[in-house]
């Protein structure tokens, strides 16, 4: 049986990490299967989410497979019982690498893609002083900038992934010492 403060801390942390999701565009309902099944011990099955989270079965079934697809909510069986449980990635530094990887695979890229077919239509007009050679600059700027954003992420993924602490620590020190001695000027 969960303490009163257990069941109220559980349902405070899993409305918090809902509203934390979908405020960067994730699904609200996802985040909480994510939230209910990271704070839980044992693996839960899809009747005990519904019920948790009063959901139906169609909405709770969508957001287990995209989790699992994810990588970051795993299907397990239990001996004996022939309903399908899940459970999450309990480590944090796991969960945030595989969250980071697919943003980065669902969105950076595809935008990526996107702006890169804008550039490739004002590829000739790129007359200067024309609106469209001005735009395809701030398109190309914007992918530059994009480029270095995954530059970004593909140097610290591996500091996430080897819960290297200290590292990450040192790497945001040296950022936050750069940013102090440029005047806040790059």
């Amino acid at each position: 049986m969960k303490s009163e403060s257990y069941q109220n801390a559980l349902d405070q942390f899993i409305l918090y990490w809902g509203e934390m999701a979908s405020e960067w565009g994730i699904n609200r309902t996802m985040a909480q299967i994510h939230a209910l099944l990271f704070a839980e011990t044992e693996p839960l099955d899809t009747d005990t989410i519904m019920s948790h989270l009063d959901i139906s079965r169609g909405n709770a079934n969508m957001n287990l497979r995209n989790l699992m697809q994810w990588g970051i909510v795993h299907k397990v069986h239990i001996k004996g019982s022939r309903k399908d449980y899940y459970t999450s990635e309990k480590d944090v530094w796991n969960t945030a690498a595989r969250i980071i990887k697919e943003r980065h695979h669902r969105e950076i890229s595809p935008i990526k893609n996107n702006l890169a077919q804008c550039v490739e239509l004002l590829k000739d007009n790129s007359g200067k002083g024309t609106k469209e050679a001005e735009f395809r600059q701030r398109i190309e700027q914007f992918i530059a900038f994009m480029d270095l954003f995954e530059a970004f992420i593909e140097t610290m993924l591996p500091y996430i992934n080897e819960k290297n602490h200290k590292m990450l620590k040192v790497l945001m020190q040296v950022a936050a010492n750069t940013k102090g001695n440029s005047g806040g000027k790059s």
